[in-house]
């Protein structure tokens, strides 16, 4: 038994898109990106979060009562949360009967984990599925995330790890000894515009590829894929680049950009840097993948999904 915990935010079964076959993702708290297009804002933070809702408060005050040290408090505009006196003792979760305030991320061991994801095992045997991890951004929490790999490999699960490739090469190599795949994203291929639109440099994420290359880990690349950002044509040109000279990876797949997380941001009181931007089309994304396809000099399957 294991007592070694970690901050998760969710755990999502029966997922199709993060691997092969029906699997189970374990999403991680914590990120040391800042993409501006992130649907999830509340895995960019590895502390547990509250978040309200206001459509669904009824308005009992249970909230103001229970709160020991003022973070949550009535003023003539309304409910205010003070984050920084809140200790995220969870009282006003417990005591809001309409469920508008929720705690993002709970504590979980790598046993409550690996049982929760044991539970779907023939699922993954009849689909060739198995467990993801993912986040926010996995390689935050190394130890966590090697113990609970390790324990799935024990149970003869085929792991994957979604991950930004944003970790120290020697943590990354020591995580690999437990994966059979690596969901590896690719947000841009120019390092300054990679700074601008996630806050860091590429260059340790494409090291940290050709390393994975090295040993021959199979990787799937994904690449979110925003309007006026980094759906241009040299942008593809070097993502084809990277592929034609890399014979781990085997597929490529397109994300499109989506606005689902945007009223995340309000509610964790975050700003959202790309409101308004739309969607691209099913058509733009199929233009994408056949510009993509067509400058490849291997065979492999790409998609936009």
């Amino acid at each position: 038994m294991s007592e070694l915990t970690g901050v998760i935010f969710d755990i999502k079964r029966f997922a199709v898109h993060d691997g092969p076959g029906i699997r189970t993702t374990v999403f991680f708290k914590g990120c040391p990106l800042r993409c501006m297009w992130c649907h999830n804002p509340e895995s960019l933070s590895i502390r547990r979060q509250i978040v309200f809702f206001e459509n669904k408060c009824i308005g009992c005050g249970e909230c103001f009562k229970r709160c020991k040290n003022g973070a949550v408090v009535a003023t003539p505009e309304g409910r205010k949360y003070y984050r920084d006196k809140c200790t995220l003792c969870g009282t006003c979760v417990e005591y809001c009967y309409a469920e508008a305030t929720v705690m993002q991320g709970r504590i979980a061991t790598v046993d409550e984990v690996v049982e929760e994801v044991k539970k779907d095992m023939p699922f993954y045997e009849n689909s060739n599925g198995g467990v993801t991890l993912s986040g926010g951004e996995p390689t935050m929490q190394p130890e966590f995330c090697i113990a609970v790999l390790a324990e799935c490999k024990k149970a003869n699960m085929h792991t994957a790890l979604d991950t930004s490739g944003f970790v120290k090469t020697e943590i990354l190599t020591e995580i690999l000894k437990y994966v059979d795949l690596v969901l590896y994203d690719i947000k841009h291929t120019d390092p300054e515009k990679h700074k601008k639109y996630t806050g860091v440099s590429n260059e340790l994420i494409l090291y940290n590829l050709q390393h994975i290359n090295n040993v021959e880990i199979p990787i799937e690349i994904r690449i979110p894929t925003i309007p006026n950002i980094n759906d241009s044509e040299e942008n593809f040109s070097e993502v084809a680049k990277l592929v034609n000279n890399l014979n781990s990876i085997e597929r490529v797949r397109l994300l499109p950009y989506h606005r689902l997380g945007e009223g995340k941001y309000e509610r964790l009181e975050m700003e959202y840097k790309l409101k308004g931007l739309e969607s691209p089309n099913k058509a733009r994304m199929e233009e994408l993948v056949e510009m993509l396809k067509s400058k490849l000099t291997r065979d492999i399957p790409v998609s936009a999904s």
